[in-house]
């Protein structure tokens, strides 16, 4: 989605945040992925704000620096497949009648200008055709439209030339994130994300093999945190360790207790935006009922989340597996430790597979 040309060659993966950049690169051995190079770098404040990159130059040099010092083994290639902020894009599913594909392209512009909220002068425009076992009607199709504001791909661009690298896919966080968490083996079946990050959290509802409908919440990481610093009179690091050594798992002491009430107002608030979606979603998907919640991000490695959640919803609710559909031989603490490497992971993923 945003292609700028087809992938011939080997691309790794580059996800860009407010706070951090990731870069991942796979390699097919057998029927299985194995990660060859990685990296994160925390970004200070102000490189990046709202999924804007505000510093170009900047961030170049920090990219660059970033593909140089991989971990693993070396990147070699200048192809990337860029992670786009979802809070930055207009991601939609439309029906629309079967026609032959420069027709359909036609239409699809056309149509496009009825929800997009920006003129299309201003926007990156980019759809794919998907299943439509939704409505199964012969006569019409499901298109995945997807937009971005000019402005936001611009500001990318520029950096990512100042980097001295070549984008073939820009892509929103969500195709990513469900292109490695949904089980190949099951992906007619319905699924809800959730990706808990450090600013936001995006939920994510997965259906006849495609993402359906996309939801973006202000619960954070960082939200759990002042919560926290600002109860217990601590500074945020501070609150950042308690939060990470009890959780909502560790009541036993006053600690853990007072911890998991600053906590509680928060997650209560998850769960009502979890029910709300998960009967838009299933309603929308022809009643199919959504029997698993996965979750990924930073946030997911909160004590006693799942088990939280799955009371709370009388759902499956697991810590998502970021390796499913790459290696099985991954044991339960590297799983946990890239939970918050799903996007770029995804974006790696098609930049190995879809390469000659």
């Amino acid at each position: 989605m945003l292609s700028f040309c087809e992938l011939k060659q080997a691309a790794f993966g580059l996800d860009i945040s407010d706070h951090s950049l990731k870069i991942a690169q796979l390699k097919r051995s057998g029927h299985f992925f194995k990660l060859v190079s990685f990296n994160e770098v925390l970004l200070k404040p102000g490189l990046v704000r709202d999924g804007e990159i505000k510093k170009p130059a900047e961030l170049s040099e920090i990219i660059k620096k970033a593909v140089k010092e991989a971990r693993v083994g070396k990147i070699k290639t200048k192809n990337v497949v860029v992670v786009l902020p979802e809070k930055k894009a207009f991601l939609e599913v439309i029906p629309m009648p079967r026609l032959a594909e420069n027709d359909l392209k036609s239409a699809i512009i056309w149509e496009a200008e009825n929800h997009i909220p920006l003129p299309l002068e201003k926007v990156y425009l980019d759809y794919q055709t998907i299943s439509s076992a939704a409505h199964q009607d012969l006569n019409r199709i499901d298109v995945l439209l997807a937009a971005f504001p000019a402005e936001i791909i611009d500001s990318y661009l520029d950096c990512l030339t100042k980097a001295n690298l070549k984008p073939v896919v820009l892509e929103p966080e969500s195709l990513a994130i469900s292109r490695v968490l949904v089980p190949q083996e099951e992906t007619e079946k319905p699924f809800f994300l959730i990706d808990f990050d450090a600013t936001r959290t995006i939920f994510i509802i997965f259906a006849f093999g495609s993402v359906r409908f996309v939801f973006l919440s202000n619960f954070s990481s960082s939200q759990l945190n002042e919560a926290i610093a600002q109860t217990m009179h601590i500074d945020l690091i501070k609150a950042e360790e308690l939060k990470i050594k009890y959780g909502l798992a560790n009541k036993s002491t006053k600690i853990g207790q007072q911890v998991s009430a600053c906590l509680q107002p928060f997650l209560n608030d998850l769960v009502e935006q979890v029910k709300t979606y998960l009967a838009y979603g299933e309603k929308e998907i022809k009643n199919q009922k959504i029997e698993k919640i996965l979750i990924s991000g930073g946030g997911a490695k909160l004590k006693g989340l799942t088990a939280f959640l799955s009371a709370e919803l009388n759902l499956t609710v697991d810590l998502a597996n970021p390796w499913v559909n790459l290696r099985k031989d991954i044991t339960p603490d590297l799983q946990k430790e890239f939970l918050n490497y799903a996007g770029v992971l995804g974006a790696a993923l098609r930049g190995e597979i879809e390469k000659i």
